[in-house]
């Protein structure tokens, strides 16, 4: 009974409330005062960072200033070569070209019209000559002296020309030396008293064809100041009529890549590159 008694569990009573026991202790609080992993890297990232734009930030401000720098030098090369090569743009192709220049073949003609003509003038005189000495008879004579004034008329330009119109030697030979004169008188105009030839070789890079080894005499002679007295036969003018063409091909790739780098200058707000009007007086 004893036993019974010690050993029996306690009856508890089911209408009193829910009993409570001891438990594990609860999570601590994360400490709002030390930062994560996390945010102790990114702070200690973050100066370095800032170094890094600001390093990267001088380079591309020091890659620009030099860049707009040579843009400015190349603006001002193209400028200076569009201000000394501007007479190019006064070539007259008709003039130094020289279309009515007569052929060989007129040249061969009126020359052999002219010992035609002198050849018969001197028979007539050996007829008359010879009546006056009395080798002929006096009608003979005077018929060579007839003949010999003649052909001494038809010699006269006027009277040449009512019965021919091809040019006589004399006249061939004044017209080539006039076309000459007035080619060498505007070959002056163009070259002025600076020379203009021997100045558009800057523009060898934008026309190959100026580097041609064939115009280095004719460059010579224009940084001499000398050019226009030694162009003396129609090949040196036309020689120099293909060099002013191929450099009026050259100022218009200068021009144009002169307006390309101002749009582009403009485009990137350089001011200083950028080509400003001239004033109006």
């Amino acid at each position: 009974m004893a036993e019974n008694q010690r050993t029996a569990p306690p009856k508890t009573d089911p209408t009193q409330g829910a009993v409570l026991r001891q438990g594990r202790a609860a999570d601590p609080l994360p400490s709002a005062t030390q930062p994560d992993a996390a945010e102790a890297e990114a702070l200690e990232t973050a100066p370095a960072v800032e170094e890094e734009d600001g390093v990267a930030e001088e380079l591309e401000a020091a890659s620009s200033e030099f860049e707009q720098a040579r843009a400015q030098f190349k603006q001002r090369e193209l400028r200076l070569i569009l201000r000394q090569c501007d007479r190019v743009l006064l070539l007259d192709f008709n003039r130094l070209a020289m279309s009515d220049w007569p052929d060989d073949y007129t040249l061969a003609t009126a020359r052999r019209n002219r010992d035609l003509w002198l050849f018969s003038a001197f028979a007539a005189a050996v007829v008359f000559v010879s009546g006056l000495t009395g080798f002929v008879t006096a009608w003979v004579a005077g018929t060579g002296f007839g003949a010999f004034m003649i052909i001494l008329m038809l010699g006269i330009p006027a009277v040449r020309r009512i019965y021919t119109s091809s040019p006589s030697y004399l006249d061939v030979i004044m017209k080539r030396q006039r076309l000459l004169r007035e080619a060498r008188a505007y070959a002056a105009h163009l070259e002025g008293k600076e020379g203009l030839i021997w100045q558009c070789t800057r523009m060898a890079d934008f026309n190959a064809a100026l580097k041609n080894t064939r115009f280095s005499s004719l460059i010579r002679l224009s940084e001499r100041r000398i050019l226009p007295s030694h162009l003396t036969r129609r090949e040196h003018v036309r020689l120099y009529l293909i060099y002013l063409l191929e450099a009026e091909k050259a100022y218009a790739r200068v021009q144009a890549a002169f307006f390309e780098g101002n749009r582009r200058a403009i485009d990137q707000g350089w001011q200083g590159v950028a080509a400003e009007p001239e004033p109006r007086a």
